[in-house]
C-alpha cells in the first residue's frame, strides 16, 4: 500500500475520519480513488458516469463510516459500495453497451500514435468479457483488471471465498470458449 503501510493505519484513518478529520478522509480517498473509479468504469463503461459513481461511492462511504468494521480491510468495503452504486446506475441509464462502444471507438480512433495491435487486442478482450453474465464479468474485473485477491474479491461481492474460486474458474472457462469461437485472433494469447 503506497500511502498506508498497514491495515492498522488505515483503520486509524477511518476512525479519525469518522470523528470528522477531513485530512484522514482525504488520505483514504487518495489511496482508493483509482480502484473505485476503475471498478465503476468497468461496470458502467462510461468515464463520466463512472466518475459520478466514484464520487457518490465516497460520499456514501463517508456517511456510513460508522458501519465500517475496522477489523476488515477498507478497500473491499468501498468497492462493495461502488459495485452496488454502479449496478444501480447501469440499470437506471440503460445505455451500458452503447457507452462502452462509443468509448472504445473514440479512443481507438484518436490514438493513432499508440501501437494499435495492443489496443485492438485489449478492445477485443474487453468485448469478449462483455459476453459473460454480469456476475462473471465482475469476478473477472476484480480479479484480473483490479488484481484483487480471492479474499478481497469475496469481501467486495459479499460472498464466500470458495464461491469466488468457483466463479473465477467457470468465468475463465466460459471466456475461453467465447474467445475461441468469436475472437480467434486472441486465441494465441489465451493459451
Amino acid at each position: 500500500m503506497a500511502l498506508l503501510d498497514t491495515p492498522d493505519k488505515e483503520a486509524g484513518l477511518a476512525a479519525a475520519a469518522r470523528n470528522g478529520d477531513e485530512t484522514a478522509w482525504e488520505a483514504l480517498i487518495q489511496q482508493h480513488q483509482e480502484a473505485v473509479f476503475r471498478l465503476a468504469y468497468l461496470i458502467i463503461g462510461d468515464a463520466d458516469d463512472a466518475q459520478d459513481v466514484a464520487q457518490g461511492a465516497f460520499i456514501r462511504a463517508y456517511k456510513k463510516l460508522d458501519q465500517y468494521d475496522a477489523a476488515r480491510p477498507l478497500r473491499p468495503w468501498l468497492l462493495g459500495i461502488t459495485a452496488n452504486m454502479a449496478r444501480n446506475r447501469q440499470r437506471s441509464i440503460g445505455r451500458y453497451l452503447n457507452a462502452m462502444r462509443r468509448y472504445w471507438q473514440a479512443n481507438v480512433e484518436h490514438t493513432a500514435a499508440r501501437p494499435l495491435a495492443g489496443r485492438a487486442n485489449a478492445q477485443l478482450l474487453w468485448e469478449a468479457v462483455q459476453h459473460l453474465p454480469q456476475a462473471m464479468q465482475e469476478v473477472i474485473y476484480l480479479r484480473y483488471f483490479l488484481e484483487m485477491s480471492e479474499l478481497e474479491t469475496a469481501e467486495t461481492l459479499s460472498v464466500a471465498p470458495g464461491t469466488i474460486k468457483s466463479r473465477t474458474h467457470r468465468a475463465l472457462q466460459k471466456l475461453r470458449g467465447i474467445i475461441l469461437n468469436k475472437y480467434p485472433e486472441l486465441a494465441d494469447e489465451w493459451d
